[in-house]
């Protein structure tokens, strides 16, 4: 009985943000986000080139790093709490990859940023 009162609890959570437009709409607004910081910043891109096969969920996303790199961007996020679990999929293309479904609020993607960069920054001072 938990389990059916988790799920309308879920339904009726979708259903207040808007149904399955709401939901469809929070998620293109965090995929938003992400597209505006890829086009302010030249060391990060989508990993799928296309904008019409690109997920407005699970986003994927190259570093102009080495594999090593990204572990250790990751590895950063991690330790300061501010993402985790963002490493690509094992089989992917060394990349990252961020959640952005209906289920994140826009204002955690936002926040999400400032912290990309200095992870980046900070891999970058390391090479030295």
């Amino acid at each position: 009985m938990l389990a059916v009162e988790d799920y309308i609890a879920a339904l009726s959570w979708a259903d207040s943000v808007g149904g399955v437009p709401g939901l469809i709409s929070r998620s293109e607004a965090n995929l938003s986000v992400l597209t505006s910081f890829v086009s302010s910043n030249p060391w990060i891109d989508f990993l799928a080139k296309e904008e019409d096969i690109r997920s407005s969920t699970s986003v994927c996303l190259t570093l102009d790093l080495t594999a090593k790199e990204i572990k250790t961007f990751c590895g950063l996020l991690e330790e300061k709490g501010a993402a985790l679990d963002i490493g690509g999929y094992r089989d992917a293309p060394p990349s990252i990859r961020i959640w952005c479904g209906s289920t994140v609020e826009k204002e955690d993607v936002e926040k999400l940023m400032p912290w990309l960069t200095w992870a980046y920054e900070t891999v970058v001072e390391g090479r030295e």
